[in-house]
């Protein structure tokens, strides 16, 4: 009697356990319908039903055009590895900066007020030995600090990072090329920051740039003729008009009164009047004389001073601009 009930009991067992194993896979079965149900309609476009295509981290249809789905997020690793760089090649790190000696590859030792007594003497002498081994040279140590000084440069003047960049880069070329003997670390980034900008167009004046640095106007401008003598730079005479939208935007002038400075500048530039003239001397001008037309409330000595220039050099400019309009 007890056999047979025992019997009855685990033929009981394996009958639930069967069919717990058959719901299980009938389920697993669904789930992987419905992902593929998923997959497939996720593979075809919502609007014509055609084929999708990933690239460049979009989802765009081959028929119509349509994106689908962009700046896909990148689930990859975000730890670096070095240990098995011939078999998962895939890390992630800070990118090159040409405005750091090392490219930005170096680490530093932090600070922290939470550190007291033999904990923090030591890591003041792990700090010191860091930037020792960091900072070798001569060559480095003057990078260090004319790098320091362009960042510092181009943060006051608002410019964006190409042209610091760039800079660095004329530095480094200057070093090569052994211009820095007899000259300042300080003229010489103030001048390659000019350099950067003249090369680029960007409409910044000497004065601006002087104002800004550490460096007196005789040593930048020591400074520039060197890289521009020696380094050849591909560098021409300054537009005035591309001073206009700076000097409008200062002085609050309209959009008409900047449209018209623009032609008044053309002009100039056709008639060769800005030619041994001031080109920021010569945009003030043009503003001021489009602000005449337009009845602006614009005075020469507001004009003049946004400029860097005397009125007197303005009013020069704006009587030539007259007397060709009149003719």
């Amino acid at each position: 009697m007890s056999k047979a009930h025992s019997t009855q009991t685990e033929s009981a067992q394996a009958d639930q356990t069967q069919t717990d194993e058959t719901q299980a896979g009938d389920a697993a079965r669904t789930e992987d319908e419905s992902e593929r149900a998923r997959d497939g309609e996720a593979r075809t476009c919502p609007e014509c039903g055609g084929r999708l295509r990933a690239e460049d981290g979009e989802t765009v249809c081959a028929g119509c055009g349509l994106v689908v789905s962009e700046y896909r997020i990148d689930h990859g690793p975000e730890w670096r590895s070095f240990a098995d760089d011939d078999r998962n090649p895939k890390r992630t790190g800070a990118p090159l900066t040409r405005s750091r000696h090392d490219k930005g590859l170096s680490t530093e030792i932090g600070r922290s007020t939470r550190v007291k007594g033999r904990k923090r003497r030591r890591l003041a002498r792990m700090r010191r030995q860091h930037n020792r081994a960091r900072i070798s040279t001569k060559r480095e140590r003057n990078q260090v600090y004319a790098f320091t000084e362009i960042r510092r440069l181009t943060g006051a003047l608002s410019l964006p990072d190409r042209i610091r960049d760039h800079a660095c880069s004329l530095f480094t070329s200057a070093q090569n090329e052994d211009l820095l003997r007899g000259r300042s670390l300080e003229g010489f980034a103030a001048a390659c920051v000019y350099a950067a900008c003249r090369v680029a167009g960007v409409s910044r004046t000497t004065d601006e740039v002087t104002e800004a640095a550490k460096a007196t106007a005789d040593e930048q401008s020591a400074a520039y003729d060197a890289l521009n003598r020696e380094l050849g730079l591909p560098v021409g005479p300054i537009d005035p008009a591309e001073y206009i939208p700076r000097f409008a935007s200062e002085l609050d002038l309209s959009g008409e009164v900047e449209r018209r400075a623009r032609e008044y500048a053309a002009e100039a530039s056709e008639r060769g009047l800005s030619v041994g003239r001031n080109p920021s001397g010569v945009a003030a001008a043009c503003l001021y004389t489009a602000a005449r037309d337009a009845d602006a409330d614009l005075t020469q000595t507001e004009a003049a001073d946004v400029a860097g220039v005397t009125p007197v050099t303005l009013r020069s400019t704006y009587t030539d601009l007259r007397d060709d309009g009149d003719e």
